[in-house]
């Protein structure tokens, strides 16, 4: 005999998995767009945006 189907158990299950799944890759985006800009820092390509003017 099939086991009964819990289904708010299964799509909490689901949620769980996909906010795990988000938080990872705001996480990789972040530690990436923080080392992006430790680069420019250490360049002082930040600071030469200001010649243009």
């Amino acid at each position: 005999m099939p086991r009964k189907p819990n289904y708010s158990f299964e799509r909490s299950e689901r949620d769980k998995a996909k906010a795990a799944k988000k938080a990872e890759r705001l996480k990789a985006k972040t530690e990436k767009a923080e080392a992006r800009n430790a680069g420019l820092q250490k360049d002082g390509s930040a600071e030469s945006s200001d010649q243009g003017e």
